[in-house]
């Protein structure tokens, strides 16, 4: 994780890297509690994400995930509420309606649900995965192993079949009928060598809709 913030640091310049070098420790708790037990991993995700109003102010999010076009927060009660003023409060709300204007998924957290009840914003986060890919298409259709490597491979990069028994904690003969059974129905495709054996995968055209709502 260390070397994931060091990176976003040296890709980051003017505002965004000034916001980076303040304490992140809100957003580091919603990695260690949130983030990384739900995605396990960080690829896809971006701190200090920046997105301009129609006006052109800047604003920034804590936490965002391309793939899905999803931000998630964190925020202490007493910075967040106790001690915010009426013009930072209206500011706030402007922040909230030009992420709804422009598309996203907005989802916060309090430091105290995270603290206290992991489980069950761990919970939220997977019940509006689960929502989005049923919303998009039929992916109540399949089980929970093709469902995980789906998310698992939603950054849409090649991934191979001990990635896939790493992500759904199986054997390779399980994992490879999982594979084949996908790449059947079409969610995924192969990059394989030869014709019986597949070497990498990567998500197909049903995939990719699906999982990211684009098709590359």
């Amino acid at each position: 994780m260390k070397a994931f913030i060091a990176d976003q640091r040296t890709s980051a310049k003017g505002q965004r890297l000034e916001m980076l070098a303040r304490d992140l420790h809100g957003t580091i708790k919603l990695l260690r509690t949130l983030i990384m037990p739900v995605f396990g991993s960080l690829e896809g995700f971006q701190l200090e994400y920046e997105f301009v109003s129609p006006g052109g102010y800047k604003y920034y999010a804590d936490v965002y995930y391309e793939p899905m076009r999803l931000i998630i927060e964190c925020d202490g009660y007493v910075p967040h509420v106790e001690l915010m003023t009426r013009e930072r409060f209206s500011m706030d709300r402007q922040r909230l309606r030009c992420m709804a204007v422009a598309g996203y998924l907005y989802m916060p957290f309090s430091w105290d649900e995270l603290d206290k009840k992991p489980d069950a914003c761990r919970g939220s986060l997977f019940e509006l995965l689960g929502r989005r890919g049923r919303a998009r298409e039929g992916l109540e259709s399949i089980g929970p192993r093709e469902r995980e490597l789906l998310r698992n491979a939603a950054d849409g990069k090649a991934f191979k079949l001990t990635d896939a028994c790493r992500w759904l904690q199986v054997g390779k003969d399980t994992a490879r009928t999982v594979l084949r059974r996908m790449m059947a129905d079409g969610w995924i495709v192969s990059e394989g060598e030869g014709v019986r054996r597949h070497h990498v995968y990567r998500l197909g055209e049903k995939g990719l809709r699906v999982m990211t709502g684009r098709v590359d």
